[in-house]
């Protein structure tokens, strides 16, 4: 394969990528999850997800990298931080963290003009023992799909991984919310449901690059967007999980951008 954007797309019109775009991903990939690292000590009870978000926005600039967030759809933040029953795109505030509050992180540099975005969950103290395991179902669940993906299968064949595992454990997927493809633009076709039925949807093809991100509630799993139009929380205020990485599609299966440089990616390691 040699290709280059805009020269092939996949019959449902997802691009497809070379293999030195690859280089470029895993060079983005490695900074954003470089930054998420570097943050595990800034996380404890006590500190703010604004001082939080201020100490990613730093990192970003001493990296030379530029923030895929900052002024996206007129977002302001380095960061989205979403604090317990928060879903997803949570915005850095004075809100302080208090002992085993657990927060999804999620952070998108631009290096060379591609997207690194990655996201992982911390805990603020010591996590009660159901959202602990919470924490170990979404992650694994993450795994799930990724292992699910391989040329010639679907979409639908990674959502199917992920709903069963997490339904089996007695948990929710979020399905207002979804992975997507990333390149050298924040979001483009495919949308990557975390939900569905094997052999369904767009065909998986080798040099698709993409993100799956699961989102995984204790309670139920409809969520609710609050009045500033970014906060999405659970509607039955049940604790949420995230995990999310960008990955290629190999011949055989998939290349991670985003793997932890310092193995940090789960937060047991404290």
């Amino acid at each position: 394969m040699n290709l280059t954007k805009g020269q092939l797309k996949s019959k449902d019109g997802i691009d497809l990528y070379s293999r030195k775009d690859f280089d470029g991903m895993h060079a983005a990939g490695r900074v954003a999850a470089g930054i998420l690292d570097e943050i595990v000590t800034s996380v404890f009870p006590g500190q703010t997800t604004g001082k939080i978000d201020a100490i990613i926005e730093e990192l970003i600039s001493d990296k030379n990298v530029v923030s895929g967030t900052i002024g996206y759809r007129g977002y302001q933040h380095a960061s989205c931080i979403s604090v317990n029953h928060v879903v997803c795109h949570g915005i850095p505030s004075d809100k302080i963290l208090k002992e085993g509050d657990i927060l999804n992180i999620d952070v998108t540099v631009i290096k060379d003009g591609w997207y690194g975005d990655t996201s992982r969950m911390y805990v603020a103290g010591q996590p009660s023992r159901k959202a602990e395991r919470l924490i170990q179902v979404t992650h694994d669940a993450l795994f799930k799909g990724i292992e699910a993906v391989k040329p010639g299968k679907t979409f639908g064949d990674i959502g199917h991984a992920i709903q069963t595992y997490v339904e089996e454990s007695r948990m929710s997927v979020v399905r207002d919310f979804c992975g997507h493809g990333l390149g050298r633009v924040f979001h483009s076709p495919p949308n990557v449901l975390h939900y569905g039925r094997e052999g369904t949807g767009p065909r998986i093809e080798e040099g698709m690059f993409f993100t799956i991100e699961p989102m995984v509630n204790l309670g139920r799993p409809e969520t609710k967007v609050l009045s500033d139009e970014w906060t999405a929380v659970t509607r039955d205020k049940s604790l949420s999980a995230q995990f999310e990485h960008a990955i290629g599609v190999t011949k055989d299966g998939a290349e991670i951008f985003t793997l932890s440089p310092e193995n940090k990616f789960h937060p047991t390691y404290v």
